[in-house]
């Protein structure tokens, strides 16, 4: 039995496939873009410099029992110079200084190659330290420990204990930095030479100095115990060589907003929100109120809020009213919907078959289909010749044709499909 599609189908199928086909890869299977992220900082040129070097040294060690590989080692030596000292070995050493990806490497080494080559052949024997030799006083890109800048200063504390031992000298062996000490946790001073704020000398000698922590709120102190203040932290009043909390709330101090209080801590104070139901307040909760919002009334010692919907306030037809927290709103009443300004009734949609949207071309398909497997089920039963099978089957299809050629028959199985 032939299928009859509606006219128009097969076309549109067809064009909404090979457009579907001619895309890209669909969009969940695209893969996102990588996430964007800053560039990693450049490092200085004194610190590639050294890692050239320290790369160089690595190699020389790695080559230092090797030889030009041929079969006559004494001839190899007076003719082309031995290994160790020969071009062959700088060559092998100076491919493997840098990794594919040190982009700075390759390009310091580039730029200092004849100046290796130099070192190599001439220099090697007189200064030994190709650090020093290349990076500080060739290229001066590096200054030697415990100097700084571009005249290699000492650092405060001196160059042998740059910032005493206890801190780190900016730009400590570069060409670069201030020189300023970055000290450690209760170090401070030019130097780190004394103790920052809130720790004390708890030892002391001319080469050594121990800072210990003062009690919480001190600043600073003689000693680890709470009597032992001499100075407080911000927020804290020295009383009998003890530091007192000072209530920034109390002596007026804080700087809280018109529609906030404030809330006391330990050397501070903080600033909160008053409840909604308040014009300034005194606390939180609507009893502590100084004034009630709009939409709020006084009740005993709180804020209220007001009903409003008590009274007609929703003069719209078919509107009611709903309170909320300080005001109201106008609602449809159940059964009506706002619809240009105002409410109109809601309507209810006819019930409808499961097939009541499709177009008569496609009950004509749906039909044919329908009709076609029940006898095409009835001519596979009948096959297995059984008579009882054949004879049902030969009386179907004679009523189906009966009942297909009535005009009834259409009218009724079409009210059947649109479920009427």
């Amino acid at each position: 039995m032939a299928l009859w599609l509606p006219k128009g189908l097969v076309p549109a199928v067809l064009w909404g496939l090979s457009l579907f086909l001619s895309l890209p890869d669909p969009i969940w299977l695209q893969p996102s873009p990588p996430p964007q992220s800053s560039p990693p900082p450049q490092p200085h040129p004194c610190h590639t410099c050294r890692g050239l070097v320290d790369s160089f040294n690595k190699g020389l060690e790695r080559t230092i029992r090797d030889n030009f590989g041929g079969g006559n080692t004494a001839w190899e030596e007076e003719k082309l110079s031995k290994y160790k000292d020969s071009e062959t070995r700088l060559v092998e050493v100076l491919e493997g200084v840098c990794s594919k990806s040190d982009f700075e490497c390759h390009r310091l080494l580039e730029l200092s190659e004849e100046l290796v080559e130099s070192w190599w052949f001439h220099k090697q024997q007189e200064t030994p330290d190709l650090f020093q030799w290349l990076c500080s006083d060739s290229l001066k890109l590096c200054c030697p420990a415990g100097t700084f800048g571009p005249s290699c200063l000492p650092c405060p504390g001196g160059t042998e204990r740059p910032c005493g031992g206890y801190g780190q000298c900016e730009g400590e062996g570069t060409r670069g930095g201030s020189g300023q000490c970055d000290c450690q946790a209760g170090y401070g001073g030019e130097a780190c030479g004394q103790c920052g704020l809130g720790y004390f000398e708890a030892e002391r000698n001319a080469s050594h100095l121990v800072c210990s922590a003062c009690f919480g709120p001190c600043a600073r102190c003689s000693g680890p115990e709470e009597s032992n203040c001499l100075q407080c932290k911000k927020g804290w009043a020295l009383h009998h060589l003890k530091c007192v909390d000072i209530d920034e709330c109390g002596t007026e101090g804080a700087n809280c907003g018109a529609d906030q209080f404030c809330v006391n801590t330990e050397g501070s104070y903080e600033c909160r929100d008053c409840a909604k139901a308040c014009l300034g307040c005194m606390g939180a909760g609507p009893g502590r109120c100084k004034k009630c919002s709009p939409g709020y009334q006084q009740v005993g010692s709180k804020c209220l809020d007001v009903d409003e919907c008590e009274t007609e306030v929703c003069p719209g037809e078919n509107e009611q009213c709903e309170n909320t927290e300080g005001g109201y709103r106008c609602i449809c009443a159940e059964g009506y919907k706002q619809m240009e300004g105002i409410c109109v009734k809601e309507q209810i949609p006819e019930s409808a078959g499961f097939f009541s949207e499709m177009t008569e071309d496609e009950l004509v398909v749906l039909q044919q289909m329908f009709f076609g497997v029940i006898i095409c089920a009835l001519a596979t039963l009948a096959a297995k010749g059984d008579l009882v099978f054949t004879a049902i089957f030969i009386g179907a299809v004679a009523a189906m044709t009966g009942y297909w050629l009535s005009e009834r028959s259409d009218r009724v199985l079409e009210g059947f499909i649109k479920g009427r």
